[in-house]
């Protein structure tokens, strides 16, 4: 399983940015997807969380600003992030949760993207 982010870049605080994160392979079915980010010098943090049925979970630093959703048909997950502010500057992380099929069996894969730079200026 592979997963490709997308979506980031530079914004001026205030701004808004859009992330995906598609996941390909030999993919039965998705849990929880997830987004995470590491700012310099921290350790990575849940920014937000969306199980298959839809349920979502925000870190409070984030709350009102950003929106997780996702597309089942498409294996994506997205983060909608509005009223950016400087310290939201990290490098986000995708997560999925996958089960993937093999030949005989199906077995759980916690697939990660390999990050994707938000920087918000002052």
């Amino acid at each position: 399983v592979q997963l490709q982010a997308s979506g980031g870049g530079l914004v001026q605080a205030g701004g808004s940015l859009r992330l995906s994160c598609a996941a390909s392979g030999s993919i039965f079915s998705i849990n929880d997807m997830g987004w995470y980010r590491q700012a310099p010098g921290k350790q990575r943090e849940l920014v937000a969380v969306i199980t298959s049925t839809g349920r979502t979970n925000y870190a409070d630093s984030v709350k009102g600003r950003f929106t997780i959703s996702r597309d089942n048909a498409k294996n994506t997950v997205y983060l909608q992030m509005n009223s950016l502010k400087p310290e939201d500057t990290a490098v986000y992380y995708c997560n999925q949760e996958t089960v993937v099929a093999g030949p005989i069996t199906l077995s759980a894969l916690d697939a990660w993207g390999q990050g994707t730079q938000v920087t918000v200026s002052s």
